[in-house]
């Protein structure tokens, strides 16, 4: 029995030098077209290109705030409502298809400092400076009503971030202490606390929803237990953490917006080093907010952007700003996947489109079909020089610019000292720490 077997012989196809030209392989097929590959490559750079051309995200800005935007929150069950909160305690609710506001009302004195909707979309909460939690109506007031709250809660602090549970009547507010409250009491239900600072934020998570995580200006991360009542673990970073945000499709995945510039994601079973660090900001990162896929992040910054990350890549795929736009402060991923909003110092709520060359509206067949082809071969060519070079590129303000570049150089300066180090000490000395492990200081259990 004769037994074909593939033999190649390197000589026929590996270079001598490097300026040898390449041996091209030839598939003689007659049902393939002999230059399709080089066809293709041309295809998929004209498409790279005209999408960087048709790359225009902004879609408008929602004006009429009279100071800057705090907070903002996302309706549950209406994606054209959007409801925001700012710094002089003015609440407004938002129809995005109409692009204008439907409702205002004066809800604190002082700061908006959080606000949440009911998991049912039929009323929403609001925290403010006068150390007030306020529940109010979904619905306008009918004719004659005045604008009063179903119920206000006054409390001994001031508190700085509330969460309502995603299935039952309960959330959370957090200032000295994280409360769990019953919307029927005027007492919470318990209180959670590790540690003596003031917590900044609190976020129950999507899918485990007796989960719940916070952030203390003492640079902790604390995990709690619902069910329990107590502290699960805390893990205690370089630098205070602003935010964070639960992966809505994965239940142990959370992101953390950093005072170092930078977002790290955590599996919260292994706190001991980031699953992910994304690096980008030239600023302090104020906020963060999943996609409804899970597979992307929006971030919000001082240095007056937003980027938009992957989850499993350490930098970002886009990078959106404009000439007026200040410190951003608050960030909501809409929840059909295809629009971000973010609210800044500068009194404006601006919409943006998350893929930046989509196309918006009903798309034919024949468009669709080009579209998806066009998709499939970015992706097929998307390591050759020339179509990375023109899909990476993304035009900064000079100020992000600049900083980015010094940012680099110090990077540079800091490995190399290290390498220097290492190199003058002895063998073992000055152990190698990888970039995951460098900004966790401890973990608590």
């Amino acid at each position: 029995m004769r037994v074909k077997v593939l033999s190649r012989n390197p000589d026929d196809y590996v270079r001598e030098t490097k300026l040898d030209l390449q041996r091209v392989p030839r598939n003689y097929d007659p049902v393939l077209h002999p230059f399709e590959v080089p066809r293709e490559y041309t295809r998929a750079l004209n498409a790279t290109k005209l999408e960087r051309v048709f790359a225009k995200p902004f879609l408008s800005s929602l004006d009429g705030h009279r100071d800057g935007v705090n907070c903002m929150a996302k309706h549950p069950k209406s994606l054209s409502t959007v409801l925001s909160g700012a710094c002089d305690g003015e609440v407004k609710i938002w129809n995005l298809t109409k692009r204008q506001c439907v409702r205002t009302l004066q809800a604190h004195e002082g700061f908006v400092r959080g606000m949440c909707a009911r998991f049912c979309g039929t009323s929403f909460f609001t925290i403010g400076d006068d150390k007030t939690v306020k529940q109010w109506k979904m619905e306008s007031p009918g004719y004659g009503e005045e604008e009063e709250p179903i119920h206000t809660i006054l409390g001994k602090t001031v508190y700085t971030g509330i969460d309502h549970h995603w299935k039952e009547a309960v959330f959370a507010t957090c200032g000295h202490q994280v409360d769990i409250w019953d919307e029927q009491r005027t007492s919470p239900m318990c209180s959670l606390t590790w540690g003596f600072d003031s917590i900044s934020s609190v976020k129950f998570n999507p899918i485990e929803t007796y989960l719940l995580g916070s952030c203390a200006s003492d640079r902790n991360i604390v995990l709690y237990d619902m069910r329990q009542s107590t502290p699960l673990k805390k893990v205690i970073l370089k630098m205070r953490t602003n935010t964070l945000c639960w992966n809505p499709m994965e239940a142990f995945i959370f992101t953390a917006a950093n005072e170092d510039y930078n977002l790290y994601t955590f599996d919260m079973r292994y706190l001991t080093s980031p699953v992910m660090v994304h690096m980008d900001h030239v600023s302090a990162v104020l906020d963060v907010d999943y996609s409804p896929t899970g597979k992307e992040f929006v971030s919000a910054s001082f240095d007056k952007s937003i980027r938009i990350f992957p989850v499993d890549k350490g930098h970002s795929r886009e990078v959106y700003h404009t000439k007026r736009m200040q410190h951003v402060i608050t960030v909501k991923w809409t929840s059909d996947n295809k629009y971000i909003l973010c609210g800044s110092d500068e009194m404006n709520i601006r919409l943006w489109k998350a893929n930046a060359s989509e196309k918006l509206g009903v798309l034919a067949p024949r468009e669709k079909a080009a579209m998806n082809y066009n998709q499939k071969l970015k992706e097929k060519f998307q390591h050759h020089p020339q179509i990375r070079r023109i899909a990476r590129h993304r035009h900064l303000p000079k100020s992000i610019f600049t900083q980015v570049k010094e940012q680099r150089i110090m990077r540079e300066a800091r490995r190399r000292k290290e390498q220097n180090r290492r190199k003058h000490s002895k063998p073992g000395a000055v152990p190698v720490v990888s970039e995951k492990k460098k900004h966790i200081v401890a973990v608590v259990k």
